[in-house]
């Protein structure tokens, strides 16, 4: 019997892809504008994790053009210096993103300091005028992980009006903006999370199953309708017998593609497509802030 192996949905080399478009587009304004879009990421404290998110992201601005004004912050940093420097960032006419990179010190609240960046400078999409523009379907600002989830779904010319989606997991990051975006593409759409009893009956009638929980395997290859399209937004660190780490998502990707027929890998799926969205936003931000 022929087995069956699932399409990979390759985020890295649409990524790739966005990148060199937005480099072209740079390259086009800057010549008009007179200077390169602006992107201020603001980390605290020294995770390493974020430190190599941060880094992966001043690379990536570095590539199409984008010029960098990353702060990095001792931990004991106060809210009030915080908010001062976002106060003076969203005043900056050479910043056209800001961005605070999470998690934040525990002695920090990181609602409210999202609250002070100007909305049209919001390059995580993430403040609550630009997830209200969400709901109303006005122009704004997306929220980067689940923009660039739809973005590889059009790529791959996967059809969304009428089918049914689930979406496991309901964050504010991912899971509300993930479900509304299907929503607004026509897709009959379903909210689950680690806490839906029978989680399995209800993932089982989605055409289209995007993963976000946070929980590495949750996603098994019974839980999937035979030619479903899977997306796995988890990014999940594990320690394997021998002591070697590894990155994995949420869905049980091995037997799981036996089932599907797309899916994503991880890494090398949904994660490269959450920083060129971030650019690309940057740069809708410089854009639309110059009138261009």
């Amino acid at each position: 019997m022929e087995i069956k192996t699932a399409k990979l949905l390759d985020g890295k080399a649409l990524a790739e892809k966005i990148h060199q478009e937005l480099s072209v587009r740079i390259t086009e304004s800057q010549a008009k504008i007179g200077r390169p879009p602006g992107l201020a990421v603001l980390m605290v404290g020294d995770n390493p994790a974020s430190a190599a998110y941060v880094r992966n992201k001043e690379r990536a601005c570095a590539k199409v053009g984008i010029t960098s004004f990353g702060k990095h912050f001792p931990a004991e940093t106060t809210q009030g210096e915080l908010e001062e420097v976002i106060a003076a960032l969203n005043q900056d006419e050479q910043v056209d993103g800001i961005l605070v990179q999470l998690p934040l010190p525990n002695h920090l609240d990181a609602v409210t300091l999202l609250h002070q960046i100007d909305p049209d400078k919001d390059a995580d999409g993430l403040h609550p005028v630009n997830l209200g523009r969400l709901v109303r379907g006005e122009i704004g600002l997306r929220s980067c992980t689940p923009a660039g989830v739809m973005r590889l779904l059009q790529e791959y010319k996967i059809p969304l009006q009428g089918k049914q989606a689930v979406v496991v997991g309901r964050s504010i990051l991912v899971g509300k903006p993930m479900a509304l975006m299907l929503l607004e593409a026509d897709a009959t759409v379903t909210i689950a999370h680690s806490r839906s009893p029978n989680l399995s009956a209800i993932t089982q009638n989605a055409d289209i199953l995007v993963a976000a929980v946070g929980r590495p395997g949750l996603i098994t290859a019974e839980m999937v309708k035979p030619g479903a399209v899977v997306v796995d937004v988890g990014m999940n660190r594990i320690t394997d017998i021998s002591g070697k780490s590894r990155l994995v998502g949420d869905v049980e990707l091995e037997s799981t593609a036996g089932v599907a027929e797309f899916i994503t890998p991880v890494p090398g799926g949904v994660g490269p497509m959450t920083v060129a969205l971030l650019l690309e936003n940057t740069v809708a931000s410089y854009l639309r802030r110059v009138g261009s």
